[in-house]
């Protein structure tokens, strides 16, 4: 059994498309220089994220829409080589814009995700995604989701039941809009942030990567916070609220069967006792 180094990027990205190549460019090269053969770029880091989430945001153009099969997405698999690379990008369908999130090698485009969940007024600039599934890549079976997607449950649960053995969720995430703390490290959006993190890996006993924005744009301040989770619910490695790049290295395989060999929570479930009314939950 071999190990995998794996990384996940804590970086501001903005709407200068030519700037976040260059900035992608070299985060990737330093991942290379490292051995890391897994690589998770921030949601939206090609074109930048929404520069708000309250009613402003229609006044906002948004991201360029780029398509999956475009010039873009070659470039960036082109960039990833031998590497596994996940972007977040602002994906073109026709007349649809998805906020989406990418995996390439330098052999092309091996998944595609769609955001599903949509909060506050996202949905005035994206349409919304339908599906959550794992897919093969070079490193193992990896499932993808994009930032308030991993506040569900039932995203993750998906994915691990579709056979991922790694969750790769890139966000956009920012700190509070009410009652901002003085200090990031102590909002408590980066508190949740963290938590659904953890909890998405040890519910499910898959190895978690989180990437996240940093630094400000428009009304957002990110928290940062990217971070590698194992199996058990434990940080192995995080970037905290700054910039930078959460490294870990794990034999995948080992850990997954380790977290499930007495407690296997996929294995142990009862589908048939969680008889959840289909009714809409009013808040």
């Amino acid at each position: 059994m071999t190990t995998l180094r794996m990384a996940a990027v804590a970086a501001e990205f903005g709407r200068d498309l030519e700037e976040d190549f260059q900035i992608a460019e070299r985060l990737i090269k330093e991942a290379r220089e490292e051995g890391v053969r897994l690589l998770a770029l921030p949601e939206a880091c090609l074109g930048g994220y929404l520069l708000s989430l309250d009613d402003r945001a229609e006044l906002d153009e948004g991201p360029p829409a780029l398509a999956l099969d475009g010039p873009e997405i070659h470039r960036l698999a082109s960039l990833a080589g031998e590497m596994t690379v996940v972007a977040g990008y602002c994906e073109a369908a026709g007349e649809a814009r998805y906020n989406s999130v990418v995996c390439v090698t330098g052999d092309g485009v091996l998944g595609n995700h769609r955001k599903v969940h949509q909060p506050l007024s996202e949905d005035a600039s994206y349409s919304s995604g339908d599906r959550f599934h794992a897919f093969d890549t070079p490193v193992g079976r990896i499932g993808m989701m994009i930032c308030y997607d991993k506040a569900f449950p039932e995203s993750a649960r998906a994915l691990a039941l579709d056979g991922a053995e790694i969750g790769v969720c890139v966000s956009a995430w920012p700190g509070s809009r009410t009652n901002a703390a003085a200090r990031l490290e102590e909002d408590r959006w980066k508190r949740r942030f963290d938590l659904f993190d953890r909890a998405r890996a040890l519910e499910n006993q898959i190895v978690w990567l989180s990437a996240n924005q940093a630094g400000t744009f428009g009304s957002l301040r990110f928290v940062g916070s990217a971070k590698v989770v194992d199996p058990g619910g434990e940080i192995l490695a995080d970037t905290g609220v700054a910039a930078g790049v959460a490294v870990a290295e794990l034999n995948v395989a080992q850990a997954l069967e380790t977290a499930r060999r007495s407690m296997g929570h996929l294995r142990d479930r009862r589908p048939e006792t969680y008889d959840v009314p289909t009714g809409a939950v009013s808040a």
